[in-house]
């Protein structure tokens, strides 16, 4: 936890002289994430107050934006926690996902389209596997995803994934061998990135779509075999993946 607080208070100068609930969740909501703070994670206010030098009642409130956001879960005499996802809520992600994403794609119009935020993405994941470090590697594929909606350069789309691929982090927690679950879509972010800078959206979206459609079962049936979850505030098992399914370019 002092390693955890120690790398939150250099989010301190991010909240100025303005500082508000609505920028405290900002960043709580990035820290979760980035895998920061992992599902049953107790928030101490003191620690967590301290670290971003803001007042319990401003921590608070950005506290029940989050517990609204579904991020977090207050449990009565014991404190505040970040959730712990079950099965229906992981479906109900990747449901969103596939609506958003793959929207934000047909919706691009003609080619070409600004990729550097995606190129810039793909190289994260590279360099983080080069590196082995696999819990980067889940970060640099939110990231790719992120920088995909913004495509859209729309702040609604923008403002709701944020809180979507923040909760899709907590579902990647329950995972132990995050290399086996992030490994095999960073070549499927290379071909959506191929099929985009080539302009052909239509083969970006079947991409995309069957990305989706492989990641869900998969972490949906670690979360079945976990026996779904409970949304609660203890932390969860961490569980092994099945091996991949075969993957052809």
């Amino acid at each position: 936890m002092a390693e955890q607080m120690g790398g939150l208070a250099d989010d301190r100068a991010l909240l100025g002289r303005t500082s508000t609930a609505e920028r405290v969740a900002d960043i709580l909501r990035s820290r979760i994430a980035e895998g920061f703070f992992p599902p049953g994670t107790r928030l101490s206010e003191d620690s967590i107050g301290g670290a971003l030098g803001v007042s319990r009642n401003t921590l608070r409130e950005a506290f029940r934006l989050l517990t609204h956001e579904r991020l977090l879960v207050h449990e009565l005499n014991r404190g505040v926690f970040v959730r712990v996802l079950t099965v229906e809520d992981v479906e109900d992600i990747y449901r969103t996902r596939r609506l958003v994403e793959c929207a934000v794609v047909r919706g691009l119009g003609e080619p070409p389209y600004t990729l550097d935020g995606l190129a810039e993405a793909v190289e994260e994941g590279w360099r983080a596997a080069r590196e082995g470090d696999w819990k980067a590697v889940g970060t640099a594929n939110i990231h790719f995803h992120q920088e995909l909606v913004a495509l859209a350069s729309g702040e609604r789309t923008a403002e709701l994934m944020r809180s979507v691929f923040a909760e899709l982090r907590l579902a990647f927690h329950v995972v132990d061998e995050p290399r086996r679950l992030h490994e095999p879509y960073i070549a499927r972010n290379v071909e959506i990135l191929q099929a985009l800078e080539a302009g052909d959206r239509d083969a970006a979206e079947r991409l995309l779509a069957a990305y989706l459609d492989v990641s869900l079962e998969r972490v949906v049936e670690v979360y079945r075999r976990r026996g779904g979850g409970g949304g609660g505030g203890g932390r969860p098992p961490p569980l092994s993946l099945p091996p991949p399914p075969p993957f052809s370019s």
